[in-house]
């Protein structure tokens, strides 16, 4: 697994140990089973956006905090340079750039995503809160609550993220969309 999955490992287990949290605990505060707790927190797989989210709601830390290990400082605005987000690839498929990392407190959380073109089925993944996509550039997939939906570039949802949801690059290509998070 990559560095920036084992370095988000190690801040979601030391965040849950300085909480004093049980792997039983935090399992059932994020509503997983604590088998997946400890594998995330090994750094040994894939850790979901999904439950970086749920770990940040649940327990009061800002998303771009476990991402990056930065603490958000700005109460009064944030720029982020054209490429210049806090970066994280979790799989060769996905990258999401931050676009508010900075920013203390946020109401949302805006991200820009790549999704890189593979043979893989769509994965599904669910978080607390509500999502607003906008493709910038490519087509997408999204697959939410059993529908597939097409998205060509200008096309934008908005979306109860606690409904089941994944997302696939289509026509070979990389797409590039604006993900908020609510």
């Amino acid at each position: 697994m990559n560095e920036q999955i084992k370095q988000i490992a190690i801040r979601l287990k030391g965040l849950r140990e300085s909480l004093n949290l049980s792997v039983e605990a935090m399992a059932a505060q994020c509503n997983k089973p604590s088998g997946v707790v400890e594998l995330y927190e090994s750094g040994d797989v894939d850790i979901p956006m999904s439950y970086l989210f749920d770990v940040s709601q649940h327990l009061g830390v800002d998303t771009s905090t476990l991402i990056s290990g930065d603490e958000p400082r700005m109460k009064n605005y944030f720029l982020t340079r054209y490429g210049k987000g806090v970066s994280v690839e979790r799989t060769k498929a996905y990258k999401y750039q931050a676009l508010a990392s900075g920013f203390k407190n946020p109401k949302a959380e805006p991200f820009e995503v790549t999704v890189e073109p593979n043979d893989n089925p769509i994965y599904l993944n669910s978080h607390a809160g509500q999502e607003f996509n906008y493709v910038l550039e490519g087509r997408l997939q999204l697959r939410i609550h059993n529908k597939d939906l097409f998205l060509d570039t200008g096309d934008c949802i908005y979306f109860d993220s606690s409904c089941p949801h994944g997302m696939k690059a289509l026509d070979g290509k990389p797409v590039k969309f604006l993900a908020i998070i609510l």
